[in-house]
């Protein structure tokens, strides 16, 4: 064990037992078990304060969102301990929890962390991006979860819940503008009685992109236009019978992401922000779908939740979902100006879902018990284009000393056609597709028992028992290249033609979990429990023929975790200690231009993951929270060229701290001020790790402040994300890197503006 992990670990053990010695003394002088600021959560499909859920949680209020100025998933990633979300593209967020990264595209892979949107599963990747508004709140469940997420639950889960509809007239709006030339709008509208009300809420954020590109007819990289509109409606004939449906919509059509090239032309990145010359192919708008690099994405999403109390203890629920999604991406792989690598992703497909859950409680025995049965179909079309003889040279080097793109952003090696036939063709354009299809079904039973034998004691046991059908397809066109008489892209020809193959598996899934109450406001808990990522089948196969699916087998882990939480005096938080042990492990690589599933053997983790607030005034409260973890794929021979790397996208340490200042002027007005440092140490972004792609520790102070009016009915706003413009990478490596031309993506510059807001 390193030195690091020791420590870590030997300072979560201290504080581990210095806190019941503290909580006896609060306990002495009367602390009340009811607190009316208790943060009410659902993790385990029930109303629970979140200091009596025997799992590590983490929570962020719609109003603590708000505070910190967070309007992004990425953004409040930086806020909780173990969480990192890497949005690349809206088509292709990465959601990281505990090391462990969910961010295929690929239709016959499952995901590891489950994303739950009003209790109904949006998992797949290309689907789950959404905006953030007008939320009630985001519960952050780490540890395997499978019994109270579902299969995909591997490591951990992303619960977003919607503000309902209330009895009453209100709404609120808000409205920013920045540099970039950024606009940002939403609020809300909610009427109704204590029988029927309704909700209107929406978002739209428009900006420039802020890397120039110097391409005729494309736009600057990394411009935002986003759409999002929800409607809920709340039905509460009784007080023993709610009804809630929620309609929703989500938009993107942004400008092309910035993958920029070290070694292509004038889009070096050693300054990051430079300008870049990405013009993608000239036959896009026929072959890649679009005339211009971007994103064209729309999601459709509905819910409909029936809760009943029809007796003494006891409850049924059924939640019910569907969402549609289809997204078009087109993007220059190389980041040059060369016709080289030119892709685009079309990426479509639906998923529905339906679960009935009966619960029941008294003093002594809690427990749920029901069903979930979850089908999704959805498909990824990659078509290629490029000019072969640009291809070749770049690729190949075929003509010695040629060179592919000069640093004047001209192209050389678009004269290779012409030197190889003697003249006769000047430029020979070549194209290909490929396409994956996964239509997957799961069929569960889940039950969860909680026994309170002593008033300070809690046992809870549970099983999710769940039957898998997979079914994977795989399409190409891979024409063999004019003059050089091969394919380029080295995948199995199948002329258009679909090819199929299905497996089905079964998997139980258990979890143990204990919670002593020290006092009524400070918590002791420990947990086992079982995750499982689905088994890939996978089609092209590892030796590139149809014939057979290769199955690439399912990755398990064991989790054991221990910690307290609640509060104690003006502090309250939690401190948790992890272990988790994997078993086939898979890990997604790119070969020869295409992402594919590996099994890297055996893996560990060792972590711990501490959150601390103190409301020092009404008016005045400090937050920190604090991830480490020390973990990768085990560094041994049978684990391959993957053994004793990191996990991508996993930094060791992260933690982030601040206050809020709320400070009363007189009656009607106050002056507030949230700065926050959030902290990032260095992560990889590619297994097996590589020092040219990874990004260096990350720091950045963020700022929100202004002045409250009219009893907090009007609000004057200035925020800073990135104040001191630190430059640093948000991806690299990615598909031109199978070609050996890594891209390199930079994250957001630092952002400024104003904004107001006006409640009713």
């Amino acid at each position: 064990m390193k030195f690091g992990t020791c420590v870590v670990t030997l300072l979560a053990g201290t504080a581990l037992a210095g806190l019941p010695a503290i909580a006896s003394a609060a306990e002495a002088e009367g602390t009340e078990s009811s607190d009316p600021n208790a943060i009410i959560v659902t993790s385990q499909k029930i109303e629970q304060r979140a200091v009596d859920v025997p799992i590590t949680l983490s929570v962020q209020t719609g109003e603590r969102m708000r505070e910190l100025g967070v309007t992004d998933i990425g953004e409040l990633s930086n806020y909780v301990p173990g969480l990192n979300v890497q949005v690349q593209s809206a088509n292709n967020p990465g959601f990281v929890i505990r090391g462990i990264t969910s961010d295929s595209g690929s239709a016959q892979q499952g995901p590891r962390v489950t994303l739950y949107y009003n209790g109904i599963d949006i998992s797949r990747s290309r689907g789950a991006y959404q905006g953030i508004y007008d939320l009630d709140r985001v519960e952050v469940v780490k540890g395997p979860q499978a019994t109270l997420f579902g299969t995909a639950a591997t490591i951990g889960a992303i619960s977003f819940v919607s503000t309902k509809p209330q009895p009453g007239t209100s709404a609120a709006l808000t409205a920013s503008y920045g540099n970039l030339d950024a606009y940002r709008v939403e609020g809300f509208v909610n009427a109704g009685n204590d029988v029927i009300a309704a909700r209107i809420a929406g978002q739209w954020k428009k900006r420039d992109g802020y890397i120039e590109n110097l391409a005729p007819g494309q736009d600057d990289l990394y411009a935002q236009d986003q759409l999002g509109l929800r409607g809920s409606l709340r039905y509460t004939p009784t007080s023993d019978f709610t009804a809630d449906l929620v309609f929703t919509y989500d938009r993107q059509r942004n400008s092309g992401t910035p993958f920029l090239s070290k070694n292509l032309g004038s889009t070096a990145v050693e300054g990051l922000y430079d300008r870049a010359y990405l013009g993608g192919s000239p036959l896009s708008g026929q072959l890649l779908g679009s005339d211009k690099l971007g994103l064209d994405r729309d999601v459709y999403d509905a819910n409909l939740t029936l809760a009943w109390d029809f007796a003494d203890g006891w409850n049924f629920t059924t939640v019910n979902g569907y969402r549609h999604f289809d997204a078009l991406e087109v993007f220059d792989a190389d980041g040059s100006a060369a016709w080289f690598l030119e892709f685009a992703e079309h990426a479509k497909g639906w998923q529905a879902s339906h679960e009935g859950r009966f619960t029941y409680s008294d003093p002594q025995w809690r427990a749920s018990f029901g069903w979930n049965y979850f089908i999704e179909d959805s498909s990824q079309y990659v078509p290629f284009s490029t000019e072969l003889g640009t291809f070749l040279q770049c690729y190949a080097k075929l003509v010695p000393g040629l060179g592919c793109v000069a640093p004047n952003n001209s192209v050389p090696a678009s004269a290779t056609a012409g030197v190889v036939t003697g003249g006769l063709l000047t430029s020979v354009p070549y194209s290909s597709w490929t396409k994956n299809y996964g239509r997957n079904q799961t069929w569960s039973m889940f039950g969860d028992v909680s026994w309170t034998p002593v008033p300070e004691l809690e046992l809870t046991g549970g099983a999710r028992v769940l039957i898998e059908n997979r079914r994977s397809g795989y399409a190409s066109n891979q024409p063999v290249a004019p003059i050089y008489g091969a394919i380029l892209l080295p995948y199995p020809d199948t002329a258009g033609e679909t090819v199929y193959s299905r497996r089905s598996y079964a998997a139980v899934l258990p979890r143990l979990n204990a919670l002593y109450r020290l006092t009524p406001n400070l918590n002791l808990y420990a947990t086992i429990s079982k995750g499982r990522r689905s088994p890939v089948v996978q089609l092209p196969n590892a030796r590139n023929t149809v014939a057979f699916a290769e199955e690439i087998p399912s990755e398990t882990v064991w989790n054991y975790e221990a910690g307290i939480k609640g509060a104690v005096g003006m502090f309250s938080g939690s401190l948790g200690v992890y272990y988790d042990k994997y078993d086939d492990f898979q890990v997604s690589v790119i070969e020869n231009g295409r992402a594919v599933t590996r099994s890297a053997g055996t893996a560990s983790n060792l972590g711990v993951e501490a959150e601390l607030e103190a409301r020092v005034t009404d008016w005045l409260s400090a937050f920190g929270n604090l991830g480490f973890i020390s973990g990768g794929i085990d560094d041994k021979a049978a684990n391959g060229v993957f053994a004793g790397n990191q996990f991508r996208l996993q930094p060791k340490w992260q933690w982030a701290a601040g206050f809020n200042l709320n400070a009363p002027i007189d009656q009607n007005t106050s002056l507030f001020l949230t700065p926050s440092v959030t902290y990032r140490s260095k992560i990889y972004f590619e297994i097996p790790n590589s020092e040219a792609i990874s990004q260096a520790p990350v720091t950045q102070v963020n700022l929100r402040g202004g002045v409250s009016l009219m009893d907090g009915k009007f609000q004057v706003a200035g925020y800073a994300r990135n104040l001191t413009n630190k430059t640093y990478l948000l991806d690299a490596g990615n598909t031109g890197g199978s070609f050996g031309y890594p891209t390199f993506i930079p994250a957001e510059p630092r952002t400024y503006g104003i904004e107001i807001t006006a409640r009713y």
